[in-house]
């Protein structure tokens, strides 16, 4: 039976690792914190943080007088003295941009030698900010070249990305909206489970690289946040707008605004008002001389996406397309700007036959700026719409699923086993249709 979690050893005496070891020290266990600065070890032993952070003068005092908390240079000595070792050491940019993962390397090399006398098992979890990948191609041969002995066997290996924000990094780490563990082998699950269990927030268990990269596409999106507001508010305040009526307003929607909405990767977007409100409000800004560049990559951005599922359906090197859903929106017959149509457009450029299906579209019923925006892109229309789903399916050899309106078992009863379809409404979080060789969406 394993023995429970009683000791922990944190690598790295930077903000990350100062406030991981201090909390886990402040929970009641006992923490040895490595660094190879002597400095920071010294201050540690001392009962002094290392770090300017709110609350962590408390803390290290406290885990310094309860015997808690104290640090070494010793990596094999703490590696012996731990049941699991946090690795909290700097990914810093190199100048091309590109991780500096030298940091983690070296780490994990230090704490395979560690294990290669230790005869009890252990774990290591890495909290240092990683692309996805690195901590199963770089992290683990270093652990297992340095140490004689396989992961996932000899030892375990997990994941555990940080989202902690300076200011508040104590509150983060003790109340987080939520705690990740990403984990090949679910034993190596169990001791982390006991080590946050009471900890406020949903526990989600995943994999190395899923783990890995939640991490990313939260600071991906924080950074795009801040630059949005910003750039509105530029754009507001030369209009003579109230910027804080805006927001004020603007974030009181918790239906679509600030919420999951939009927030699943699928299609391209389109439509009769998104496209057209950015290129009116990129062309005053322009007016007014100013540069809004993170809503000016937005057009191209989508573009680019639509790109993507055209090279999908060409990379097959088959023929006979069948579009499934062609307006924007699932349940609307509005075409004016859909992807799927300029998809269409792109095929029958490249010498594809196109069949197109969606039963919310009608030719004798497209009227006004509807219809003739779809007779001015693609004056052929009537004969590439068809009424019937299994004739558009059972007629290609690609189908392209543009609309979450095809129930699954309808689309799934067509399909033959030869035939590839590239879903770009996401189905797949609904349920994969089963029977097909090929299935791929173009950014899941």
């Amino acid at each position: 039976m394993e023995q429970a979690v009683q000791a922990i050893s944190v690598f790295g005496l930077g903000y990350v690792g100062s406030v991981t070891a201090a909390c886990f020290a402040h929970r009641g266990y006992r923490v040895v914190a490595v660094d190879v600065n002597p400095a920071k070890v010294e201050a540690l032993n001392s009962g002094r943080s290392t770090i300017l952070e709110p609350g962590m003068d408390e803390l290290v005092a406290e885990g310094h007088r309860a015997c808690r908390l104290h640090g070494c240079t010793d990596a094999t000595e703490a590696v012996a003295q731990s049941d699991v070792s946090f690795v909290c050491v700097g990914t810093p940019s190199l100048r091309s941009g590109r991780m500096d993962s030298s940091q983690v390397e070296r780490v994990g090399r230090e704490i395979g030698l560690g294990l290669k006398s230790k005869k009890s098992h252990h774990l290591v979890v890495v909290r240092s900010t990683l692309l996805p990948g690195t901590t199963r191609s770089l992290f683990i041969p270093a652990l297992e070249a340095a140490s004689g002995k396989r992961a996932g066997s000899d030892f375990g290996v997990a994941y555990n990305p940080e989202f902690m924000r300076e200011g508040t990094a104590v509150a983060d780490f003790l109340e987080p909206p939520y705690t990740v563990v990403g984990a090949d082998d679910v034993r190596a699950l169990k001791p982390l489970r006991e080590l946050y269990r009471g900890v406020p927030g949903r526990l989600f268990e995943t994999s190395l690289e899923v783990a890995e990269m939640v991490k990313y596409a939260s600071n991906a999106f924080h950074a795009v946040k801040i630059a949005f507001a910003n750039e509105v508010g530029t754009l507001a305040k030369q209009l003579g707008v109230d910027t804080q009526a805006v927001v004020e307003i603007f974030t009181s929607d918790t239906r679509l605004n600030i919420s999951a909405a939009y927030l699943s990767p699928g299609a391209a977007f389109g439509g009769s008002c998104l496209p057209k409100d950015l290129r009116a409000l990129l062309h005053r800004a322009k007016e007014l001389d100013l540069r809004l560049p993170l809503l000016e990559a937005v057009l191209p951005s989508n573009a680019e996406h639509l790109e993507r599922a055209v090279e999908a359906v060409l990379r097959t090197r088959r023929k006979k397309v069948g579009i499934v859903g062609l307006s924007f929106k699932a349940g609307t017959d509005d075409l004016r700007e859909s992807p799927q149509v300029e998809l269409a457009k792109r095929l029958l450029g490249e010498g594809c036959e196109v069949r197109i299906w969606d039963q919310a579209v009608s030719l004798g019923r497209l009227a006004g700026s509807n219809r003739r925006f779809i007779e001015e892109v693609i004056p052929h229309i009537g004969s590439l719409l068809s009424g019937s789903l299994e004739e558009v399916v059972g007629g290609a050899e690609v189908i392209v699923v543009g609309t979450r309106a095809v129930g699954r078992e309808r689309l799934a009863a067509c399909l033959r086993p030869e035939q590839s379809v590239i879903d770009l409404a996401n189905l797949e979080k609904l349920q994969r249709p089963g029977g097909v060789q090929h299935y791929e969406g173009i950014c899941w």
